[in-house]
């Protein structure tokens, strides 16, 4: 039928309108439901997303690239060594990276919702970044770390408004989950996704780093040197120099009690070590997921006096000073540029400052500490050697 008048078309399109939104009767089928298909929703907050992400973005965009330091080592003349200074992002370490890679990817996955608690399990530093990023988002947050964890570390991490429990170390990661499923939260599991969590192809610390020395005397470093406490920024520096066609190679320093070394050494990623690191945010009594030591071209298993009075001397160059993570890794770099300077080579080494000296006053930096740990006359025999080989010109 035509109907002719306003009225009555006006008429029609209330009756369509009024079919489209009334639910339908139990006699009728959808179509779906006529071919056998059965339809299961998931409500995501589209709205919570988007302003997390815009969150995560403000802070990406505030916070310039850090710094990339020279360090002159006496005895190395001709190797230009740089020290990329990740103490200088807001949280005051290399982790502010991961957390915001691991946020980011929390949040397009829909793990990470408006209201969820959040828990990690950190030896301190990724937990401090984290709860930083949870405070920005209005999210609960709760890292569980070892009991030995540096005072200096708890109270930066309450200071974001983040809860703190403190275990013991081998029951990390199984007290992690307890504590997610209790509060009906999310275990953010560094050590599984860090490295799935990174985008190596671009805007990581590689890409800074290449893009940083590009105006440099030797722009393409022989060498990056990183540690390894979760494995991803090994592994991002690795795949990133690969994917570039630099020739630049990766050589990751592990500490004494990690379980990293033998893993790649023996191509066992069953390999575990039954003591806890001492060396904070380095080093794993078990080959992390994130570890991926086909990235790697050379490791370095350094006694952790080593990496202590690394850390002093590093801190006496650079005039303030650094974490004893930070001293294993120019350990590692010095080592590297006397073997070039031995071989009478020229060119340049990176290494990364992965915090700030200052978390570790009562601990690395304090000789009581040192003491009662059975290392403080074995660091001063080790920070001896390592001045006289450093600093001594090259003859």
């Amino acid at each position: 039928m035509i109907y002719r008048h306003g009225w009555h078309i006006l008429r029609l399109r209330r009756d369509f309108i009024m079919m489209a939104i009334a639910p339908a009767r139990p006699s009728e089928q959808s179509a779906s439901q006529a071919l056998g298909i059965t339809v299961a929703d998931r409500p995501v907050d589209y709205g919570f997303v988007a302003t997390a992400l815009a969150v995560l973005d403000r802070d990406r965009r505030r916070c310039p690239e850090t710094p990339l330091l020279t360090l002159a080592l006496p005895a190395a003349p001709m190797v230009d060594l740089y020290m990329k200074d990740e103490s200088a992002h807001p949280t005051g370490s290399l982790k502010h990276r991961l957390a915001r890679s691991l946020f980011t990817s929390g949040i397009v996955a829909g793990v990470i919702r408006q209201g969820r608690p959040l828990v990690e399990a950190s030896s301190g530093s990724t937990a401090v970044s984290e709860a930083y990023f949870a405070r920005l988002l209005a999210l609960p947050f709760h890292a569980v770390m070892p009991a030995t964890t540096a005072r200096a570390k708890i109270h930066a991490i309450e200071a974001q408004g983040g809860q703190c429990h403190l275990v013991e170390p081998h029951r990390l990661y199984d007290e992690a989950r307890d504590l997610a499923d209790a509060l009906g939260g999310v275990y953010l599991d560094q050590f599984t996704n860090a490295s799935p969590a990174t985008d190596w192809r671009c805007d990581n610390i590689a890409s800074a780093i290449l893009a940083q020395m590009a105006g440099e005397p030797h722009a393409i470093p022989e060498w990056i040197v990183a540690g390894a406490g979760t494995g991803g920024t090994a592994a991002t520096i690795g795949r990133h120099c690969r994917y570039r066609g630099v020739a630049t190679r990766l050589c990751v320093a592990d500490v004494e009690y990690s379980a990293f070394y033998q893993g790649y050494r023996d191509n066992d990623a069953a390999a575990r070590c039954p003591l806890p690191s001492r060396i904070e945010g380095v080093g794993r009594p078990r080959v992390e997921p994130s570890f991926l030591p086909g990235t790697i071209d050379r490791m370095m298993k350094l006694p952790d006096a080593v990496s202590i009075a690394g850390m002093r001397v590093a801190s006496d160059l650079l005039g303030r000073p650094v974490g004893p993570s930070t001293g294993a890794n120019f350990v590692a770099a010095a080592l590297l540029a006397l073997d070039m300077t031995a071989e009478d080579r020229a060119g340049s080494i990176a290494t990364l400052i992965c915090d700030h000296g200052a978390r570790y006053a009562d601990c690395h930096h304090d000789r009581r500490w040192l003491t009662a740990q059975g290392l403080a006359e074995s660091v001063d025999v080790a920070e001896m050697r390592l001045r006289t080989m450093l600093l001594k010109d090259a003859e």
